[in-house]
């Protein structure tokens, strides 16, 4: 208990901002409000129960909610499992319908009717328009206007919970859903094995879309998942004993413990770490090398609250065999059909494109699958990935961070491909890189790159607007910038001294 209070007592007094409402609720003296999210609370010794009756009602009551919806699957998941595996599927899609839309209800009261009608209405489209590429068009240009429409009309200086949340992930699922039926009604031979993979053959009824829509795994934070491995789950064939429930009992649990883990982490690093602190006074007011540092650890722990949600809901989809992904070559089964993180991968990569690969990897593989690859006509990689990147960024929303973000990631990434092409093909390079007892050194460099400029690509993503990742962009120089591109300036005449013209002949051809 006494652990219990000094954590309450030190999270109200450390938190930032109030709402005036909250005066009236506590007593507790206040000051003005910033945001519903977090709040600097003076407190006196004998006003502990208020503190925390307005802890709970205030500062944590959102976020009480996302993770108790998140959590929540897991029972929603058990009653499947023991109570509706192998029945009819329209039982199936009754129960995922009304399972999502009493989530969304619980977090967003009347307004989860967005859902609802753009559900409604792309299954209009889906019927009335059949399998054509205008209803491709159409559903891409609904869904994705109906999303930046809710952004526009919803949007703040902070990151608030809101219907629009879910919504971006539903606008993906239905604009995949669209292109998916298109598939459909094309020759198998003129698909590539990805696309004949998640082509829905027949068609689908009302019942059916609302269920894959709304289904409690995946409604609120995703993962993406195809209107196929939906059907397969509704017919029970999502497991590793055809005719049997799942064995990912215990698959499920580990993802879950996992998940808390990070969760833990990140409670007890944002006691000491907060987005607010990089646009404060005190931070403006340290040296160079510390508000560097301090960008490194907070890129670093700012993720951690995405990566507890997708394991949590990971777990979810495994529980209810959503996650099983066939067997390997041992015959043993793979619960990864739904995974959005690669744990280990994404804690000791050095990579940049490590971090890609391991973080969010199904809404990657999502916008690769009918982004990146549907824009070939073009001609032009670079230019597939730089669209690619600019359809995310609108998706995230319509602040000037996100597209400052990806456009940081996308020059990241363009130098880190030059940079280990030139290790690979020079001999003095590749020599050194291939010492043992340099490796550890190299690593740690390498690492600490890693961190420090994911952090730094991060801060208009976490900060939004444009006053405060400007300001905090100008307290380090724009250090990154200044050496991103001067390395993509650099690199070419570097390579020319030292890789040898036989090598670079061989790689020509």
């Amino acid at each position: 208990m006494f652990l219990l209070k000094y954590f309450l007592l030190y999270r109200v007094i450390n938190l930032e901002s109030v709402s005036q409402d909250a005066n009236t609720v506590s007593g507790i003296n206040t000051r003005p409000c910033v945001d519903n999210v977090s709040c600097k609370v003076h407190i006196s010794n004998d006003m502990f129960k208020k503190a925390v009756v307005w802890f709970v009602t205030n500062t944590c009551l959102n976020l009480f909610k996302i993770l108790f919806s998140l959590c929540s699957g897991y029972p929603f998941a058990l009653f499947q499992r023991y109570f509706l595996f192998q029945k009819e599927a329209y039982l199936i899609h009754l129960y995922n319908v009304f399972t999502g839309l009493s989530i969304a209800y619980f977090n967003f009261g009347t307004q989860f009717l967005h859902s609802l009608i753009c559900v409604l209405i792309q299954f209009l489209i889906l019927r009335l328009m059949g399998r054509t590429i205008t209803a491709v068009i159409t559903t891409f240009l609904f869904q994705m206007t109906y999303l930046m429409a809710g952004y526009y009309f919803t949007a703040t200086e902070h990151y608030d919970i809101k219907w629009t949340m879910p919504h971006c992930v539903l606008t993906l699922k239905l604009i995949g859903l669209a292109i998916d039926y298109y598939d459909g009604g094309k020759d198998p031979e003129f698909l590539s094995p990805e696309q004949r993979r998640f082509a829905v053959r027949g068609v689908p009824t009302l019942l059916e879309v609302s269920g894959f829509s709304y289904f409690y795994g995946a409604f609120m934070v995703g993962p993406q998942f195809s209107m196929t491995d939906y059907q397969k789950l509704a017919r029970g064939e999502m497991t590793d004993v055809p005719g049997q429930r799942p064995n990912s009992f215990v698959p499920a649990l580990k993802r879950l413990s996992l998940g808390l883990l990070f969760l833990v982490t990140y409670t007890l690093s944002s006691l000491y770490i907060s987005d607010e602190y990089l646009t404060s006074d005190d931070y403006m007011e340290k040296p160079f090398w510390f508000r560097c540092g301090y960008i490194l650890i907070w890129g670093k722990i700012i993720l951690y609250k995405y990566v507890t949600c997708w394991l949590v809901t990971e777990g979810v989809c495994i529980l209810v065999g959503l996650g099983y992904n066939g067997k390997d070559q041992n015959g043993k089964p793979l619960w990864n059909a739904c995974a959005n993180m690669k744990v280990w991968l994404y804690e000791t990569t050095p990579l940049f494109t490590g971090t890609i690969a391991s973080f969010n990897i199904n809404t990657n593989a999502w916008v690769a699958r009918y982004i990146f690859k549907r824009l070939k006509f073009l001609g032009n990689k670079l230019l597939s990935q730089a669209l690619a990147l600019f359809f995310l960024a609108i998706w995230h929303g319509l602040h000037s961070g996100y597209l400052v973000c990806f456009q940081m990631e996308l020059l990241i990434v363009i130098v880190e491909r030059q940079a280990m092409n030139l290790v690979r093909d020079s001999p003095l390079l590749s020599t050194l890189a291939s010492i043992t007892v340099l490796r550890p050194i190299f690593y740690v460099l390498q690492q600490t790159n890693h961190w420090m400029f994911m952090g730094y690509s991060l801060v208009p993503f976490c900060l939004f607007t444009w006053d405060k990742w400007m300001k905090v962009y100008r307290s380090i120089y724009f250090f990154g910038h200044v050496l991103f591109f001067t390395l993509l300036l650099v690199l070419p005449y570097i390579r020319r001294a030292l890789v040898p013209r036989k090598e670079k002949l061989k790689r020509a051809e």
